[in-house]
């Protein structure tokens, strides 16, 4: 039984939705983490609806904030935990995203998702699985879990933006090349990266300028 993931939502600016972004925050955060990025998102996006659940569990690392699944180098967990947590955080994430379509009346090519850290990884995970193609993803600060299961795996290939700080501490930068290369050999054909310089592990303005850029160039919102 999947669990029921709480979720902020901001309603489309226009009134009318026609389009959806859902935000995935990282490890440790919360659905009102990402939120943020509605406000310079929204003018430019006006028929689309923000959406930013809570992750299913609470963090093992710190008990204000929740987790997509546990990271064993961080929370001691096992990696068995580790893999079954994400293949449960999988499951609830697919759910949620089906009940956001059915109650705004939205297909799969209108919603889009945008994650960061954790939430990114989550995003490159589920989207490629999904049997209808979503409107695209953009993954900050991620990187590709087992790529070596994507080709084999691999349902639909929507475009992917990922964009990542050259200065991250946190997830190094190089799984970004290491990400479009693994994409790009599945044959995904729309694949895109951007690199923030002197970012660290965040989102800076001119990531999120080209995020935007992508959302309305190839997602069509």
């Amino acid at each position: 039984m999947t669990r029921v993931l709480k979720a902020k939502k901001r309603k489309a600016q226009s009134g009318e939705t026609r389009s959806a972004v859902v935000f995935l925050h990282g490890y440790g955060a919360n659905g009102a983490d990402l939120m943020g990025l509605a406000d310079p998102l929204a003018d430019h996006l006006p028929d689309t609806m923000f959406v930013a659940p809570d992750a299913p569990e609470r963090c093992g690392a710190g008990p204000f904030g929740f987790q997509w699944f546990p990271i064993p180098w961080i929370d001691g967990s096992s990696e068995t935990e580790s893999m079954d947590g994400m293949a449960r955080a999988v499951a609830d994430l697919n759910a949620f995203l089906d009940a956001i379509m059915i109650d705004h009346d939205l297909l799969p090519e209108q919603v889009a998702l945008v994650g960061f850290s954790q939430g990114s990884m989550m995003a490159l995970h589920v989207a490629p699985r999904r049997p209808d193609a979503l409107a695209g993803v953009v993954a900050f600060s991620g990187r590709l879990l087992a790529p070596e299961q994507l080709p084999d795996e691999v349902a639909t290939r929507p475009p992917i933006l990922l964009i990542h700080g050259d200065q991250d501490d946190v997830v190094p930068v190089q799984s970004l090349p290491e990400a479009a290369e693994a994409l790009e050999a599945a044959g995904f054909a729309e694949v895109f990266a951007h690199i923030m310089r002197g970012t660290g592990h965040g989102i800076a303005p001119d990531g999120l300028s080209v995020a935007l850029a992508f959302l309305r160039d190839r997602c069509g919102f």
